[in-house]
């Protein structure tokens, strides 16, 4: 039973993302509000987490590891259609 529990957290590990390993995210209106680092990734080996304002710009950068983020259907949601 033992060699059961590490294939599901090898599983689980392999789903998560790298924190910090890119130093820049495209992220939608479904990842909203926004932190980092982002729901997915490891936490224990990262910054503590921080929310960002991006629903203004479109654009935020993490203070903590200078990771910026993109909102990439910023005027979909105001009917304007899809950016890019």
């Amino acid at each position: 039973m033992a060699s059961e529990g590490a294939s599901s957290k090898e599983v689980q590990a392999e789903t998560l993302i790298q924190p910090n390993t890119s130093n820049h995210y495209r992220v939608g209106r479904h990842d909203l509000p926004l932190s980092c680092p982002l729901p997915g990734m490891y936490l224990w080996n990262s910054h503590p987490k921080v929310y960002l304002p991006i629903e203004t710009t479109g654009r935020a950068k993490c203070p903590y590891c200078s990771t910026s983020y993109e909102l990439v259907d910023k005027d979909r949601a105001d009917g304007a259609g899809q950016v890019g």
